[in-house]
């Protein structure tokens, strides 16, 4: 796994044994196991690694008006009940929740609008609940409605 895998160094002294590592790619899920000895005491902990991978197709960024897929697949081991995709989660016109059975969203005229905050969220049967928020980039014309633009003489115009 190296490079993307590290030890705080300066932390061991302090008893933070973590393993950091980046990025995380999905055949990384699984479960991790660590010992440490201390003159005669030996500590171990086990952590097990989920990882969520969200797709893109095509990858980000998306082109504004060319079909979208977008999947999120967890290695968690139940069985998805719920797949939901929320959308610039704030309160407002813009804020936007899509559900489905399947871990897939399809959006067929990318807009603008489409683009930012995006969070996928996995439903399972054995009722854990896991996320994974990613951003969005589409390229398009974000300009102004009508083909005109007034400005005043002697300032800039864009």
């Amino acid at each position: 796994m190296k490079p993307r895998v590290s030890l705080q160094d300066s932390a061991l002294r302090n008893g933070n044994f973590s393993l950091r590592i980046d990025p995380v790619r999905s055949e990384d899920a699984g479960l991790y196991e660590a010992w440490v000895r201390y003159d005669t005491e030996v500590h171990s902990c086990h952590v097990e690694l989920g990882v969520i991978t969200v797709t893109l197709s095509p990858p980000n960024p998306v082109i504004e008006k060319e079909l979208l897929l977008m999947s999120c697949n967890s290695s968690h081991q139940a069985s998805l009940v719920e797949t939901c995709w929320f959308h610039k989660e704030h309160l407002g016109p813009t804020s936007r929740t899509f559900c489905s059975l399947s871990g897939a969203l399809s959006i067929l005229h990318p807009a603008m609008s489409d683009a930012g905050s995006w969070r996928c969220q996995l439903r399972y049967s054995d009722k854990e609940i896991i996320s994974a928020t990613f951003s969005l980039q589409v390229l398009g014309f974000d300009g102004p409605t009508s083909p005109v633009v007034y400005a005043a003489a002697g300032s800039a115009a864009d």
